[in-house]
């Protein structure tokens, strides 16, 4: 039964991935439903704390939204890439990653995509490659971020093996940087320059390619504060976990644990936005981020709660079958990991139902901080929200998805710098672990 089981997993997550966008999240509670009620499986656990955290995040940015804080950011962004726009391929990546990084969704990246396809345009770079490797760095960031729910469930995980919320950052965000540099050198060899590409050319002659459109210049008051109340929400969480740690130890008996501190920190980051910046609060579940964020919600509860369902059931056959393999090869991980993430389309998702079946399986913490990394491969199937819109903004006509679905703009650049992190990963984890 153990195969038609997971058959009836496949299903409902390929029938989300059809359905697309919060679709996934809808199909995994149907495939939840099927496996209880008609094969009598116990339903496993909800992701209570990763959806917490995914919503109070996203209440926080939604708000700094509001108030122009992600408008501000990207202007200060536009400042450092009109400065070099011959290095548009290595500088897109870092605001994305940074901007990921701080925020803890890869939805900011929408922001930074057009401004990088009109300085690559002025520096007469393809945009096809700081576009590529720029998306692959907003979704690897995710595995980097203090408040992305994706790394703060995954901390929980380690807790138990004595690795630490701190100790995995320590080895995520250099891996993850120096990653994204090797994709960044791979992705400026590919393709012609801009100046000589023929179907830039046509469209040029067509009146296909927009004019340079002038500099946002989004620096009001308001604007600033939310940004600089964000960032010091970030520092606040980032101490507060550290002083809590068993490694530091200052505080013994902490009043919140630190998922309950992420969630009460990022709500009053939320609070404090609102009354400083004087928002109207019917404008917040309006805003792009609110609403994919909320989705995202929907789809880690789907998704995760169906791979939970089936693992937690199978656990003990899946080690007989699994575990010497993912023992012997750990790199495997990072393989299972890849493949799972572009179907479940969430790095959350991904962590919640797959990580904890790993560690019960044997796989060091070293081995699955290494392959952590591997969860962030939403860029293989053309058809995630950012991708696309990369796809959409290049009015140049260089970032494309070809006609065998595979083989589009950031297959190659994403492959490479998930690798990259995975070694990385390997090499700097059994120095600081």
């Amino acid at each position: 039964m153990i195969w038609l089981e997971l058959l009836i997993v496949l299903l409902f997550i390929f029938l989300g991935s059809k359905m697309g966008g919060i679709g996934i999240g809808y199909a995994g509670g149907a495939g939840v439903v099927v496996l209880t009620l008609l094969f009598g499986l116990e339903a496993g656990s909800v992701p209570v704390d990763v959806i917490l955290i995914i919503m109070a995040v996203i209440a926080a940015i939604a708000a700094m939204q509001k108030a122009g804080g992600l408008d501000y950011l990207v202007h200060l962004s536009e400042s450092v890439l009109r400065k070099n726009p011959k290095r548009v391929t290595f500088l897109g990546p870092t605001v994305t990653y940074f901007m990921t990084l701080l925020a803890g969704t890869g939805h900011t990246a929408y922001a930074a995509l057009p401004v990088i396809v009109e300085v690559s345009k002025e520096g007469n770079v393809r945009p096809s490659k700081p576009l590529s490797i720029s998306v692959v760095a907003s979704q690897i960031a995710i595995t980097a971020s203090p408040i992305s729910a994706a790394v703060v469930i995954f901390a929980s995980f380690l807790e138990p093996f004595g690795i630490s919320y701190l100790q995995l950052l320590a080895v995520a965000i250099p891996t993850t940087i120096l990653a994204c540099v090797v994709g960044a050198i791979v992705a400026n060899r590919l393709g012609k320059p801009l100046s000589e590409d023929p179907v830039y050319q046509e469209r040029l002659k067509a009146g296909l390619v927009k004019q340079k459109n002038a500099a946002t210049n989004e620096n009001t008051k308001e604007a600033k504060r939310s940004v600089l109340v964000f960032l010091v929400a970030i520092v606040i969480i980032v101490t507060y976990a550290s002083l809590i740690s068993k490694k530091v130890g200052l505080i013994e008996s902490p009043p919140l644990a630190r998922n309950q501190a992420i969630i009460a920190v990022m709500l009053l980051t939320a609070t404090v936005i609102a009354l400083v910046c004087k928002l109207k609060m019917s404008d917040i579940p309006n805003m792009s981020t609110f609403k994919s964020g909320m989705s995202a919600a929907i789809c880690v509860l789907g998704v995760a709660w169906l791979g939970d369902t089936f693992v937690s059931n199978h656990i003990g056959e899946i080690k007989a079958a699994a575990g010497g393999m993912l023992n012997q090869y750990s790199w495997l991980l990072a393989v299972v990991l890849f493949f799972a993430s572009m179907l479940l389309y969430s790095q959350a998702a991904t962590t919640t139902a797959l990580m904890p079946a790993a560690l019960a399986l044997g796989i060091s913490p070293v081995a699955a901080i290494a392959s952590f990394a591997a969860v962030s491969a939403l860029f293989v199937l053309p058809t995630y929200p950012t991708l696309l819109a990369a796809v959409e903004m290049d009015d140049t006509g260089t970032t494309k998805i070809g006609k065998y679905v595979f083989n589009h703009s950031f297959i190659i650049p994403g492959i490479v710098t998930i690798a990259a992190s995975v070694i990385f990963g390997f090499l700097i984890g059994g120095l600081i672990l």
